[in-house]
This record gives C-alpha cells, structure tokens and sequence, in this order.
C-alpha cells in the first residue's frame, strides 16, 4: 500500500504547526532545550502574544529554580509580588534564560505554595501592565513533582565500600547469597 497525497499533506501540517509555549495550566515547558526539567504554570486566557507564567526548573547544577516568564515589554527582572491564597510576599528576580527572570534569595514559600496552593497571582512591583495574572494552580504539585523528579546530582550509591557485615550475622544466615545487600 503506498502513501497517498492527503497523508503526506497531514504530516507535513502537524510538523509545521507552532506549539503554544505559554498555554494556561501546567504542564512540561515546551520552550528549546527544556524537556521535561521544567513545568511552567500560565496563567488564565494566556496566549502566545500575551501571557504571566511561573517555572520550576531543575537548574544545571541541580538545584530548583523558580522563573518569571511574560510577555511584558520591560522584561521580567525586577522585584514581584506574588500572591498565594490571598498571601502576599515580595522577591527579587534577575534577569535569566531561558525564560525572563529567576527569583533569588529564599524562595522556598513560593516553591511549597505553588505545590500545594489553589491559586497565583504576579504582580510586578514597579506597577508596569501585566497580561493575564491569575494562575490556576490545579495539578501543579503534579508538574513539579515529575519535572523535579530527576534533579539531582549523578553520584555513585557509594563514595566508599559498605562496611563489612561479620561473619554469621543474622541477616548473612537468613538470606541466600544472591540477595545480598550492601
């Protein structure tokens, strides 16, 4: 059976089609390179054009990282206010890619309240214009949970040899030799 015209055509449409990078809800980042090392939250009615996204990222040197990413003009550097469930707190972002600003300092509030919050909102403190700010918060612990899964530094089970077990221990009498655990 050979390929028909229409087939191609299809494939040809759903490889050319964009993806929605900035889509409300949570979900894997779709942004280059990212994978499934980050999950970016957006906010209600965001589009391409006009969006307020949080990331959580695992970061090069695998720590977590909570990002700033919207489609403002001014960038996302700055100070923010973030609301959780009607609570309020202020963070400094730097600017950072891949997306337009990271929070620095302790920002381990945000990270536990967006796991485990109902609703976000960003509000940029220099009182600049923000698209969309409300962020559902529904399946974010989700999100973070299976992008954060893996970040963690590649390190072998053991810096050193266990320490032998003597001889005749129960645990040596008990088990077959094959199901050793060390």
């Amino acid at each position: 059976m050979g390929s028909h015209p229409a087939q191609a055509l299809g494939l040809v449409l759903v490889l050319c089609t964009p993806v929605a990078a900035q889509e409300t809800g949570w979900h894997y980042s779709p942004l280059p390179g990212e994978g499934d090392r980050a999950t970016l939250g957006c906010a209600l009615g965001s589009t391409p054009e006009a969006y307020a996204c949080i990331a959580v990222r695992c970061e090069d040197d695998f720590t977590t990282g909570v990002h700033i990413h919207t489609s403002r003009a001014s960038g996302d550097a700055g100070r923010w206010a973030i609301t959780i469930d009607k609570e309020t707190r202020a963070f400094d972002a730097e600017a950072a890619g891949p997306y337009g600003a990271r929070l620095i300092g302790d920002f381990s509030w945000v990270l536990d309240n967006l796991a485990n919050g109902a609703v976000a909102y960003l509000a940029p403190e220099d009182g600049s214009d923000l698209p969309a700010n409300h962020i559902p918060l529904d399946g974010s612990l989700y999100a973070i949970n299976a992008a954060l899964a893996f970040c963690a530094p590649r390190t072998p089970a053991f810096d050193s040899p266990p320490p032998a077990r003597p001889q005749g221990s129960t645990t040596e009498t008990l088990r077959p030799a094959r199901f050793h655990m060390r």
